[in-house]
């Protein structure tokens, strides 16, 4: 598994950095830069809404990926050590990124 380490504050996810979904899906098919990916798991916290709505906050969480040509994707599973998800004032999960994105292209 995936350490995860999330600045993006606003996800209903989000407790002290740390993902309290179970897994998440990082999209961006046709990603070049960590700016074409996001969190696509990401739901903000709104009033009202729960917070931490699955589990506790995990270190080490199962990440999906969509980046085909992230260097870390191995069959839609993410394989890097560590990844980071920005978007600390994020709205949307286009708010979003995976900031340890890496594309083979360069």
């Amino acid at each position: 598994m995936t350490q995860l380490k999330c600045s993006a504050q606003t996800c209903m996810y989000n407790e002290d950095q740390y993902c309290c979904k179970g897994d998440i899906m990082v999209e961006g098919k046709n990603a070049k830069e960590p700016s074409g990916t996001c969190c696509a798991s990401f739901r903000e916290r709104t009033e009202g809404s729960m917070k931490n709505a699955i589990s506790h906050p995990s270190r080490n969480i199962e990440v999906d990926c969509e980046a085909k040509d992230c260097v870390y994707n191995d069959s839609c599973k993410c394989t890097a050590e560590s990844i980071n998800i920005a978007g600390s004032h994020a709205c949307h999960c286009g708010d979003t990124e995976c900031a340890r994105f890496e594309c083979e292209c360069k």
